[in-house]
Order: structure tokens, then sequence, then C-alpha cells
């Protein structure tokens, strides 16, 4: 299904051409509605290619538009910008359209792409603390869309499984370890062993290569060690899924470090016949000499003592991911301060003679109110479980004041959804590499840019249809006759176009209309904060329409008109959300 944006940009097209000029400029929504629903600045690029006046190209460009019912006669503004507003009827039989598209007008991609969404990546060992969040929810969103697109998504959570702290984890398991407090609360025990490992090796050179022997041991393969370390990785896990089963994030692999631990000398081996690596002073290096920001950065792919390390796990990594899964896109979705190592892997791979769009996306961080990473009182980082834990509890407590009569389960339910879905759009609702401050307050509002905002205006549609009956739920086009024009769905009639007359109903449809346009755009730059955006304006939308323009009570056929836009409103904010990975109640 053609969108409105893209009915006008071939119109347009088509005008440029009869016209006698070249293909130019965008034709993008409006910045401001006065002016229309969508403008061009064609005539504004092609003034200053051709050093003429914009405006006298314009009224050319216009005097070739042919507007055939989709929109009002354009019209030249300012320095030659074209505006272009839509016709009521034209929104009332498009949004029809759109009302009776399962994917609410939404066009799969042209071109589809087989898609590794690297997100998550949690260490074991540790448990996930808050900043794992903005790569998890931003790298679900992001592979939701894709996958509605009609891509070829898999979701790859890359476990740090393997490497030298394993050598503390093991001494600290076998010197240190209280075994009542490993079945009260396994990750917690692991961590405390860990530290106070730490800090005797570093005081202590005898722990200190104990640890060290300990390590050698497990990387050779050594029973005890390795059985150890297999415990530690299975309650790890059992931490990491709880915390993705309360975010609603599943993985399609899960191919830890240590996937990849059997692959790396045959990498470094590679690299060197290849001459894309060489020795340098006992390690094995690639140079990148030809390239001035990474001139004096060389990446060690192999360590003077013959480690490893995660520059050398990333590369077989890469070659994991386009000759076994073969992906033609690999995304990173890791924060900022891995930019270098990042530009480094990829040209590795490129050096490598791979043709696959390797996308490193950034994220930043989430403050606390003291505008410095967030903490906990003692300075420790955020335990990510805990804070979606009281997400809910506080989600709870508002919807105890809120509506006291729901049932438990209804309770437990919908606080899971207020709660999780508040933490998940306060960071969605932001551009990825904005710092943003943490607030329960602002997260859990009914008011403002929100979920609950969101989620209320979905809670708000579902309870027009329970009061006008399941006929009106099943059927809300049912007796809308526009110029008795209808085709036949079913047992019912359904219209070709709606009855728009009020300025807040066609804006809204207009509104709905345009949910096609955004969801593409997601994905340009990575940034679900335009979706985000796009549905608090919906929401807003609807609450003015809600106001304005009375639905049950209003006579026929406006009162199905309005049911109708109303059943749509209700579609577009549930996929929208689901996108961003945010769950409806149809109570609050």
């Amino acid at each position: 299904m053609e969108t409105f944006q893209s009915l006008l940009a071939k119109k347009l097209s088509d005008s440029l051409a009869s016209a006698g000029f070249s293909d130019a400029g965008e034709l993008t929504p409006a910045t401001d509605p006065r002016f229309g629903d969508y403008q061009t600045n064609a005539a504004l690029v092609l003034g200053k290619q051709r050093s003429e006046k914009p405006r006298i190209i314009a009224e050319k460009i216009v005097a070739h538009f042919d507007v055939n019912h989709l929109c009002e006669p354009p019209v030249v503004a300012g320095a030659g910008f074209i505006n272009f507003t839509l016709r009521p009827d034209a929104i009332g039989k498009k949004t029809v359209e759109v009302l009776r598209d399962e994917r609410l007008g939404i066009a799969e991609a042209t071109s589809k792409k087989h898609i590794v969404i690297d997100f998550g990546s949690p260490n074991v060992a540790k448990p996930m603390h808050v900043g794992h969040v903005r790569s998890i929810v931003l790298g679900d969103a992001l592979a939701r869309v894709a996958e509605f697109l009609g891509h070829e998504v898999i979701r790859d959570n890359h476990i740090g499984d393997w490497g030298t702290q394993f050598g503390m984890v093991i001494y600290g398991w076998k010197n240190l370890l209280d075994q009542r407090a490993l079945q009260r609360n396994p990750l917690a025990e692991i961590v405390r062993v860990y530290k106070e490992t730490n800090e005797r090796a570093a005081s202590d050179p005898q722990v200190r290569e104990a640890c060290r022997q300990e390590l050698v041991k497990l990387q050779a393969g050594d029973k005890e060690n390795t059985d150890i370390w297999n415990e530690c990785v299975a309650f790890s896990m059992q931490d990491f899924d709880h915390v993705y089963e309360l975010l609603g994030v599943r993985y399609d692999i899960q191919c830890g470090e240590s996937f990849y631990n059997d692959r790396l000398a045959g990498v470094v081996e590679r690299l060197l016949k290849s001459g894309i690596a060489e020795v340098s002073e006992g390690a094995v290096v690639v140079f990148f000499r030809d390239i001035p920001e990474l001139a004096d950065r060389p990446c060690i792919i192999r360590k003077r003592d013959g480690g490893f390390n995660y520059a050398t796990t990333d590369i077989a990594t890469i070659d994991y991911r386009v000759n076994d899964l073969k992906a033609d896109t690999v995304w990173y979705v890791v924060g900022a301060p891995q930019i270098l190592h990042f530009k480094q892997i990829f040209e590795i791979a490129r050096r490598q003679g791979y043709k696959a769009d390797f996308r490193h996306i950034t994220f930043g961080s989430i403050l606390g109110e003291d505008r410095k990473l967030m903490k906990t009182r003692s300075g420790g980082n955020v335990p990510l479980r805990n804070l979606l834990e009281e997400a809910c509890r506080r989600a709870r407590k508002i919807i105890e004041e809120k509506n006291p009569d729901l049932s438990e389960e209804e309770k437990i339910g919908i606080a899971q959804k207020i709660g999780i879905g508040a933490v998940k759009y306060g960071d969605l609702s932001q551009y990825r590499m904005t710092d943003y401050v943490f607030s329960w307050e602002k997260m859990l509002s009914l008011q403002g840019n929100t979920a609950p905002y969101l989620q209320n205006a979905y809670v708000r549609v579902r309870s027009i249809f329970r009061k006008a009956g399941e006929s009106a739920v099943a059927t809300p086009l049912r007796g809308v006759d526009i110029g008795g024009q209808q085709i036949e769905t079913g047992r019912r009639p359904v219209a070709t176009a709606l009855s728009l007359e009020d300025s807040a109903e066609i804006n809204l449809a207009k509104r709905l209309c345009q949910f096609a346009e955004i969801v593409p755009q997601v994905l340009n730059d990575f940034r679900p904060n335009i979706l985000a955006n796009y549905l608090f304006e919906l929401a807003n939308g609807f609450h003015t329409f809600y106001e304005a323009c009375p639905v049950l009570k209003s006579e026929e056929p406006a009162r199905s008109s309005r049911l109708a836009i109303c059943h749509l409103t209700a579609r577009v904010l549930q996929r929208g959300l689901d996108f961003l990975g945010i769950k409806v109640p149809e109570k609050m």
C-alpha cells in the first residue's frame, strides 16, 4: 500500500519531469501544520543548481502538478517551498485502506537483508546492571521493526563467558566460597568471592600467581576448573533469563566468547599468512598505517605471552556470522566507548574481503539525579533485575490507588506492563546518543511523553468499545455509507471512505495514515525515538479528538465513522508500542 508521502513524491517527480527539471530535493511532512501536510524544497535545490530564482521554478513545478483529488492545489511559500494539503475525502479513503490492512499500511522492504543483531552481551559472574538496559531495549526494538519489514533477523547475545576474570573466580570458588550463601543467592556469592579475590591479588603476588595458574588450567581443559566454570555460567544464565523474561526479550542464539575459543589460533594464523597481521615486539598486530585516525592505534590480536583478547574473539565472531550464519548485515548495539575497537575490527573484516554491512550502533548513558552515571548509594552499579522489579512495585502502588477493585491477578499483570513499559519507553523515547536522567516520577507519570500516557490512551479507546458492545468492536465501520459506495467483507458492509468533518477527526485520521511512513524510518540511523514521538503525538491527537468529537452519542454516519477511527487508533498504538517491546493493558 502506498502512503501519502510516496504518492505525493511520485506526482512531484512527474511534475518535475513535465516542467523540464530533474528530480531534486525531498518531500517531507510539513514542519508547521499551518502551511499544509507535506512540503518540498525541490525548487530551492534546483534554483541553486541552475542559478535561477527558486520561486519561479516552484511556480513552474506547481503548474504541472496533477492534484487528482489527492490534495488541494499546491502552494508556493517563502523562498520557494512548495506546500501540499491533503483533501479530507482522500484522508477518509486512505484511512479505510489502512483499517482494512493487517499491516496497517506498512509495506515490506523492497530489498531484504539477512541481519545479525548483537545486543545485550552481559558478562558471566556479574549481574546485569542498569547500563545494560540501553543495549537490550534498543537492540530488541530494532530487531522487531526489521523483522516486520521483512528482513531475516538473528538476535545474538554475545555473552562474556571467558577471560582472565575466571582465574580469580575459580580461585575464590575453591578458597573463599560460602556454600549456604551460594544456595541463597548464587550470583551474589560469585560476585563476592571474585571481589575478595581481586582485592587479595592486588596486594599479594602469591594469590595473583595462583589465580593465573587457575586460568591456565581452565584454558587447558582441566576438569575441575571446567566444572566450576560451567556452574558459574549456569547460575549467571538463570539470572539473565529472569531479566529477559521481565523485559519480554528473546534471543535466537547465545554464543558466548567461549564458543569461539578453539577458532582463535586459526584467526591469527590466517591473518599472518594473508599479510594483514604481522609480528611486532613478540605480539601479533594489525597496523592501519594508511588510515589517519587509526595510524597510531594498532590492534593486537595475540599478546606476547601467546594469549588472545577481545579483538581476536570479535574477528572470529565476524567469520562465524558471515560464513556460517550467512549474514550480509551485522549490527552491534554497543556503547560509545567501543567506537575505536569496532573501527579496527570492521577495517580488519574489510581487509579480509568481507562485503557485509557492519554497523556499530552506539548509545549514551543513564544518569542519576546528580547527572552522573547512575549508581547505588554505596557507589556500585544498579542491578538491572532490581531496577525492573522496583518498576513493577511502583506501578503496582499506582494501580492500588487508581483502581483498587481490580483482581490480584489483574494488578500483577497490569503492574508489569506499566512498570516495564515505563522503563523501556523512558529509554527509547530519547535519541540513542543522548545521556538522560533516570526519573521514576517522570517515567511512571500518566501525563506527558511516557509509556503510561500512551497505554492509558489505548485503555480509553478500549473502554469506548466496551460501552458500545461487541458488535461495534467487530464492525467499526458498520452503517457508514459514503455516496452509496460500499464493499462487502463477510456479513457486514464496510465503507470505502469515512465521514470526516471536524478538524480533530481529520487530523487524527491523517496521523493514523502516517504510521506506515514512520515505521521504516526507525532503521534510518537506528532511531526508535522517531516512533516513540509519533505515538506520543498520536495519543495527543486522540485525546483532542475524544474531547471534541462525541463518539457513541453522535448520529450516523458520524458515529460509525468515529468508532472506526477509534478502532484504528487502538491498533496503531498497540502495534507501535509492540515495536518498542511494550505491552498494552486492557484496564489501568
